[in-house]
């Protein structure tokens, strides 16, 4: 349940993309699976420009609130605008269809200080 392929972060975001055009952002398996349902999802509008580990915005399930942060520097160049009426994609497919953001990073070389999968891994299995 973690795609070789991203990157991640230790707050459970994942990371598509080599930094070098926009990243997709989004919640792990992991992550989806310890919030629960999702019911509500709060996203930065498109422009706005996102500081590496800043909040970039809430999920909000039947258990808690959880604030999402940005893995990388940078603006955000698209939000899924699916989630407003569907948050439950994050549930159902947080690696696809569940992506939360697009951000364009100020360092194409941003994503290279973020976890590999099994680094991920390791922290998941702590």
């Amino acid at each position: 349940m973690i795609p070789e392929d991203l990157r991640y972060t230790a707050e459970h975001e994942w990371v598509a993309g080599d930094g070098t055009a926009s990243v997709r952002v989004g919640i792990t398996h992991f992550a989806q699976d310890a919030l629960g349902d999702i019911v509500y999802v709060q996203l930065p509008e498109v422009g706005a420009v996102v500081a590496a580990g800043d909040s970039l915005g809430e999920i909000e399930s039947t258990k808690s609130v959880s604030e999402l942060y940005a893995p990388v520097a940078g603006t955000v160049a698209a939000r899924n605008e699916a989630l407003g009426d569907t948050p439950e994609l994050i549930n159902t497919d947080p690696y696809g269809a569940g992506w939360l953001v697009e951000i364009t990073p100020n360092d194409p070389t941003a994503t290279d200080g973020l976890l590999t999968a099994a680094a991920y891994q390791k922290i998941t299995e702590g």
